[in-house]
């Protein structure tokens, strides 16, 4: 009775169709009852009675067929979650859930918050996602709940989890509550049901596999490495830092770049089933997050970046917007790739998408006050790493912060592999149609669902398919205005503790030579 009364809520779309069926039964009886009562019948009667007649079966019959329909579109929403389910297109649903099941091999290597935007965006495109995501805390104290029950560090697999999942808010909820009371006070959620899972299938790989289907998300989660690792940097002058917590803090003090990162144990072994989702992907996404402790390690572990290079797909690299204090400082984007690229050999990165830069100083200043700043964009350099640059509009402000837009990101990536369809002349093919059809839909939903305060802020921003960005032309006096004004107050910084540093030095100086002259007259 429940489910027969929902037709008559608002949006159901069945409503209509009842009411022609009901004129169309009412025309019907109208007819029947001139048949019936009429003792003489003229020609205008009867033209009315047939008239009436087939015009009240055709309005039965096309309700009932438009009724039917309705029907299946709404069996079908309540089992299809995706956007274009929500529209209620019946002609292309099962279609698209089909190929959709069937859409393109997609393996996303990083961590972080960046790697959670890729897979917001790619969800909507394909079921066939793979993120491979680090185990390894990288030196990081571990909280109470994994001391407790002595887990694997799981943040970045439970974000994994929460993006392709169908309701973020609500699976972030689950999976990162923690209990305040009884037994459990200080233990998280997510962490207790992993170690339920693995515990059941007794192993740790099919736990999280098997995690798929009882959470119901899209796509799967592997972990890069199974081994407990630790993320280490050499900087230029040869500090060694084996603490990955650390590396902001030494590289900012010495003021010395970082020349190489390294994993230890170096020859830990990939986790089962990674470096076979590499192999079979149609395309693989490194980053973005930070180079050298979110994706520069996933490639050191031992077969992985060999399974990249090897891989006949798209090796695409979204290139990070911001630099990143302690780690990146003043790193262009030849050099983002050329890091890459020196770490795990050329040939692991095909394409590289990278943002406009179009971001409104009064945004780009709260960054500049922690020593962060927009990725310089030196084409030309970039170039010559031997590597295809595009350039699209890939940045939004979220809570006045500066983030990747999933959906901008997703319709990059699925861009390239239409074209690629289309370049082998796929065009009449189911998962092109598909693709096609979905990344049309997309363009238009970023034009009409930017954030509210990005489009007062952008309103002078070129579209997402401008070739050149215009930013420093537009706003080159502001960008010389704050960045002068940084500017002297970092000197003033660095300048007090140059002079706290030199005073340093000359009380040990002042020490050593009194206790010199004290040791001589003794």
């Amino acid at each position: 009775m429940k489910g027969f009364l929902k037709w008559f809520k608002k949006g159901a779309k069945m409503k209509r169709w009842m009411l022609l069926i009901i004129i169309g039964i009412l025309l019907a009886c109208y007819g029947m009852m001139f048949l019936i009562t009429g003792k003489q019948l003229q020609f205008l009667d009867l033209v009315k009675i047939v008239v009436s007649f087939v015009i009240g079966f055709a309005l039965v019959i096309i309700g009932n067929i438009f009724m039917q329909r309705r029907t299946l579109e709404l069996l079908v929403q309540e089992t299809d979650t995706r956007d274009e389910a929500k529209t209620g297109n019946v002609k292309s649903l099962i279609f698209n859930k089909k190929v959709y099941d069937e859409g393109p091999n997609i393996v996303v290597i990083g961590g972080g918050s960046g790697l959670d935007s890729v897979l917001k965006g790619l969800k909507n495109y394909t079921n066939n996602i793979t993120a491979i995501v680090t185990v390894s805390d990288y030196g990081a104290q571990a909280s109470d709940s994994r001391k407790l029950l002595e887990t694997l560090p799981l943040d970045d697999i439970k974000n994994s989890f929460v993006a392709l999942s169908e309701n973020e808010s609500i699976m972030n909820g689950i999976l990162n509550y923690k209990f305040t009371e009884g037994r459990l006070k200080s233990l998280s959620f997510g962490d207790i049901y992993l170690l339920a899972m693995k515990e059941l299938y007794g192993d740790f790989t099919a736990s999280i596999e098997e995690t798929k289907h009882v959470l119901n998300i899209t796509g799967k989660v592997l972990p890069v490495t199974l081994e407990a690792i630790d993320i280490c940097a050499e900087l230029e002058d040869g500090t060694i830092i084996q603490n990955k917590d650390k590396i902001p803090e030494v590289v900012s003090n010495k003021i010395s770049k970082i020349n190489r990162i390294f994993i230890n144990p170096s020859n830990c072994m990939p986790a089962p089933g990674v470096i076979e989702a590499i192999q079979k992907a149609d395309a693989i996404i490194i980053g973005p997050g930070s180079l050298y402790t979110n994706v520069i390690p996933n490639l050191l572990v031992k077969g992985v970046a060999k399974a990249i290079k090897e891989n006949k797909g798209f090796k695409i690299y979204i290139s990070n917007i911001m630099t990143e204090p302690g780690q990146t400082d003043n790193y262009s984007l030849s050099e983002h790739i050329r890091a890459i690229q020196e770490h795990a050999g050329k040939g692991i990165i095909d394409y590289c998408i990278y943002d406009t830069g179009e971001i409104v100083p009064e945004f780009i200043r709260r960054y500049n006050k922690e020593g962060a700043d927009l990725v310089e964009q030196d084409i030309a350099k970039a170039k010559e790493e031997g590597v295809k640059l595009l350039q699209r509009n890939l940045s939004y402000i979220d809570s006045e912060f500066i983030r990747h837009n999933p959906d901008a990101i997703a319709s990059s990536i699925i861009e390239l592999v239409c074209e690629d369809l289309k370049f082998r002349d796929m065009q009449n093919d189911a998962q092109y149609l598909m693709l096609n059809t979905r990344l049309k839909e997309s363009k238009k939903k970023l034009k009409t669902t930017m954030n509210t305060k990005t489009k007062k802020q952008t309103k002078k921003q070129k579209h997402l398919e401008k070739p050149k960005s215009k930013f420093v032309e537009k706003y080159n006096d502001r960008i010389q205005s704050i960045k002068e004004s940084d500017g002297k107050a970092l000197k003033r910084k660095q300048a007090k503790m140059k002079q706290k540093e030199a005073n340093k030095k000359v009380e040990v100086q002042n020490k050593k030579k009194a206790n010199t002259q004290k040791a001589k007259e003794e």
